[in-house]
């Protein structure tokens, strides 16, 4: 008899545990895996971000251009970035609800919508990547590979294009094959050599140096007129613009290394899932969903496309907030 109850409570499998169909339990456990590898990267910036606290980039200095437009807008684009995104989480919100009641109409628009939002989104990386990679003001690294950045006596920044002293006799010239160079290698010349800044910055006698390492009110360490000199003579190695894998004129390589590498990856997250949108999209504008009388498809896809917020809400918030 006990057998028989034991045997009657055992569940025989199903094909839809938990309700969900078989789609849905795959994307979720996508989800789950996805967000474990996410956090795994996060937890290694917040590790790195607090271990080098006191000379880590400041993204109020970082983030602060707006496109077709010349200033200081802190985060303003960064925060319009976001906005878009959210609003795209949104229309596919409302387009998943438009396909449960079989609205086709409906379902073609804000899928619409969602696509045109991850294609502004990713465009603004884009652009936001390019910008930082080209940099801003210029900056000298230190033979520690320390940065050291140039303001005026108001604590202003000026850029390195402005200092650095120009003349005949000490450019360089890139090696190159025809002059019997064959097994020499060179990489990119820097911008100025350190003859030329420091030239330059003798002559700037309203310029000061301002180092990576932040003073108890949380702002860099500005020196004086000798130590500046004295820093850039004795320990200037190369002049830098913009940022790379091995060089970051606004600090700490290593902010480099993480902000290309996890915001390349969310990109790569946003890029796919807008690929996928424009395929769905189209499905539904050939009324693929319609004949099958389910749009579920389409809350497949949603559950991706709120996952990738989700996590931006996360990267926004170590990267530009913390």
């Amino acid at each position: 008899m006990s057998t028989a109850v034991a045997e009657g409570k055992t569940w025989d499998g199903g094909n839809q545990p938990l309700k969900a169909s078989y789609g849905k339990m795959m994307m979720w456990f996508f989800i789950v895996s996805d967000a474990l590898t996410f956090s795994g990267f996060l937890a290694a910036y917040g590790f790195s971000r607090f271990k080098f606290i006191d000379s880590w980039p400041i993204a109020d200095e970082v983030f602060t251009h707006i496109p077709f437009f010349h200033g200081n807008y802190p985060m303003i684009y960064v925060a319009f970035m976001t906005f878009v995104l959210i609003m795209s989480s949104v229309t596919m919100v409302l387009a998943v609800d438009a396909g449960h009641h079989l609205n086709k109409a409906k379902v073609t628009f804000y899928m619409f919508l969602t696509v045109i939002g991850g294609l502004i989104f990713v465009g603004s990386q884009a652009w936001e990547w390019a910008t930082f990679i080209k940099g801003d003001y210029g900056a000298v690294q230190t033979k520690g590979g320390n940065i050291l950045q140039f303001v005026d006596t108001e604590g202003h920044r000026v850029a390195l294009r402005d200092i650095a002293v120009v003349d005949g006799h000490s450019q360089r010239v890139q090696h190159e094959r025809k002059n019997g160079l064959w097994f020499v290698s060179e990489g990119t010349l820097p911008p100025y050599t350190m003859e030329q800044v420091i030239h330059g910055f003798e002559a700037n006698k309203n310029i000061l140096v301002r180092t990576q390492i932040l003073n108890e009110e949380g702002k860099k360490t500005v020196l004086t007129r000798a130590e500046s000199l004295k820093q850039l003579k004795e320990n200037g190695k190369l002049a830098v613009e913009g940022a790379n894998l091995h060089v970051n004129e606004y600090g700490s390589p290593l902010f480099a290394d993480f902000f290309f590498f996890i915001t390349g990856f969310h990109g790569f997250h946003v890029f796919s899932g807008v690929i996928i949108n424009i395929i769905i999209f189209f499905n539904v504008v050939l009324g693929t969903y319609e004949r099958r009388k389910s749009y579920e498809m389409v809350e497949k896809v949603g559950l991706y496309w709120h996952f990738v917020d989700l996590v931006w809400v996360f990267v926004f918030t170590f990267f530009y907030l913390v």
